[in-house]
């Protein structure tokens, strides 16, 4: 038996029949599946299993998932997308639910994550109130960058629009402890999202909005390889950032 995905799936309520829809298979496919845990599905119906469910891969089928392990300097590339829409927003919920030291969100606007994740503030809060520090990283919505970047985009909704719409947002957080904001020019053609030891980099394309440029899942796994160089840059840019919050300190 595959406890851990009959766990997943009851956790997520999804029965047998619907996860056979979302995968494209019989249901006595995912019958077998659950009861015989030497069944691997192929890595596409993982892949549908794991946004149905909103569980890694590793947690289900930690055996396939052992044998794809990179053993090169390109180890810590979990996964690729080719754009960031293409990314499971269960992976995104995934890897806030499951942080507990930082959360740190340093898009240009930050915007979608309140589209595409239910209920995001509260679970700001939440993870805020349980010693989880939350940053915002957020291009300014009159500087003379993000009007730059407008033009380049060319769409009716601006940047600086939804920037200002990421602010109305955090005001409904702001002063709890643990949640803080600052502005930066720094990450304008690059998005990085941490979660503790895992991280979505999003490299941002000339005339291409956010959600389709291609995107990067990363996990720690060395010093000074491609999640510390990342983690860095976005440090850098923190520490020079101006507060959004008067009577936010300025420090690291």
């Amino acid at each position: 038996m595959n406890e851990a995905l009959r766990r997943a799936m009851a956790q997520a309520r999804v029965t047998d029949r619907q996860l056979a829809e979302k995968c494209g298979v019989d249901v006595k496919t995912v019958g077998r599946w659950i009861t015989q845990p030497g069944r691997v599905p192929h890595a596409r119906h993982r892949w549908a299993i794991c946004e149905a469910v909103g569980e890694d891969e590793a947690v289900l089928w930690p055996a396939a998932v052992k044998k794809a392990i990179k053993a090169g300097p390109d180890r810590e590339v979990v996964s690729v997308y080719p754009y960031r829409s293409a990314c499971p927003s269960s992976l995104w919920r995934s890897l806030i639910t499951k942080a507990e030291q930082q959360l740190t969100f340093a898009g240009y606007t930050n915007y979608f994550l309140w589209l595409e994740q239910a209920r995001f503030g509260t679970a700001l809060s939440r993870k805020a109130a349980q010693g989880c520090l939350v940053r915002f990283l957020l291009g300014h919505p009159e500087s003379d960058l993000t009007r730059a970047r407008e033009q380049d985009e060319g769409v009716a909704l601006t940047l600086s629009t939804r920037i200002r719409v990421t602010l109305a947002e955090l005001e409904k957080i702001k002063g709890q402890a643990g949640v803080s904001a600052r502005y930066s020019d720094g990450h304008a053609y690059l998005s990085v999202f941490r979660f503790d030891d895992d991280m979505i980099v999003t490299p941002l394309l000339t005339h291409h909005v956010g959600h389709d440029a291609p995107t990067l899942h990363l996990r720690r796994h060395q010093d000074d390889g491609m999640f510390d160089r990342f983690a860095s840059h976005v440090e850098e840019l923190w520490n020079r950032g101006t507060p959004v919050w008067g009577g936010e300190l300025h420090d690291g």
